[in-house]
């Protein structure tokens, strides 16, 4: 699919701002947030997710005291490079595959729910990936924003406003997780379908489990309320007017990493970021307008966080996964999806 059969209006990219902030709302919700016809949403929602241009995806992320991110930057052999990148994309726990402009191939995060995991499962099927010759990793040491809290910013003060009373923790996925009693298999069991389509309803899921959608019901409430999922609304990078990822691996003097992070956070083109261990104990992703706009962000960088030391930025030249979703080469999500299950931490509804 080439990347200029699709074409965004204003009221495509009000509807993605809208599920971006609520992937759950109901679409007579949001009818009253837009002033259009919830049936007319719905229709204009089924083209943006069959073109690929946009999808809503739920992942895990456990107990953030005992989940590992990690970001690994991989070396392979150039003519292998293709076949590397599909096996290590093949991994449920890589989430995001990426091609960089820099002295390292390929740049992946890794979310798994321990170190352990992480260590004894993830990095030796690296070793087993014909092609791979090297890989160097980061751990993540505090995650201070990330994909799912950017925003198109499209909505006028009146929407928002309208949206913010109707965006309630169900519908936002924001609820924060409890300790307790974790998931049965049978809530597990609807992982996949949200990870596929986080608006998945229990009609839809039971249909296709076999159970009766007033226990899917309850099922599903537990799991949106447990916090163990991150829900979002993903949008085609080519398509969302910054089509350049830049990233930057930096260095914050020791106590200043909270304060650094509240100042990237009134920065609307910054995607992520975290601290880390490593050479460099920083880590921004933005997405930019163009490759003119890396100075300019560098430069707001530098007076926003006069501490900090830009040690090297990275400008990344493809994606062929995000958060679990495999991407066409145009950015427009193929419809494919690797997620996982397995070892999920002791969290969740009491």
């Amino acid at each position: 699919m080439e990347a200029c059969e699709v074409v965004l209006s204003e009221e495509d990219l009000a509807l993605i701002n809208v599920l971006q902030v609520a992937p759950r709302i109901s679409w007579s919700d949001a009818a009253d947030v837009l002033g259009v016809h919830a049936t007319t949403l719905a229709a204009r929602w089924d083209r943006l997710r069959l073109s690929g241009a946009a999808w809503t995806t739920a992942h895990l992320i456990g107990d953030p005291k005992k989940m590992c991110l990690a970001l690994v930057s991989v070396d392979c052999e150039m003519r292998l490079r293709a076949e590397v990148t599909a096996a290590l994309a093949a991994i449920p726990e890589v989430v995001t595959v990426e091609e960089a402009a820099s002295n390292r191939d390929l740049m992946l995060t890794v979310i798994a729910p321990t170190l352990a995991r992480f260590t004894d499962h993830v990095l030796p099927r690296f070793k087993e990936i014909r092609g791979l010759v090297k890989y160097r990793t980061s751990l993540g040491t505090r995650l201070h924003s990330a994909g799912h809290a950017w925003r198109l910013n499209t909505l006028d003060k009146a929407k928002q406003n309208a949206l913010s009373a109707v965006a309630s923790p169900e519908v936002t996925g924001s609820a924060a997780s409890r300790p307790g009693a974790p998931l049965p298999p049978s809530h597990l069991d609807l992982i996949p379908f949200l990870a596929r389509d986080a608006r998945a309803s229990a009609a839809d899921i039971a249909r296709s489990l076999g159970r009766s959608p007033a226990t899917v019901q309850r099922q599903l409430n537990r799991v949106v309320s447990s916090g163990l999922l991150s829900f979002r609304c993903e949008i085609a990078q080519n398509l969302s007017g910054y089509p350049v990822s830049c990233q930057w691996f930096a260095s914050v003097p020791p106590g200043q990493h909270e304060a650094a992070a509240a100042e990237l956070r009134s920065l609307r083109t910054v995607r992520f970021s975290a601290s880390t261990t490593g050479g460099t104990n920083f880590v921004i992703l933005m997405w930019l307008n163009s490759l003119a706009d890396v100075m300019n962000a560098e430069l707001a960088l530098q007076q926003r966080i006069p501490q900090i030391e830009l040690v090297e930025s990275v400008v990344i030249l493809s994606s062929a996964k995000r958060m679990g979703w495999m991407l066409n080469p145009d950015s427009t999500a193929s419809g494919a999806v690797v997620v996982s299950t397995a070892e999920l931490p002791s969290v969740g509804f009491p």
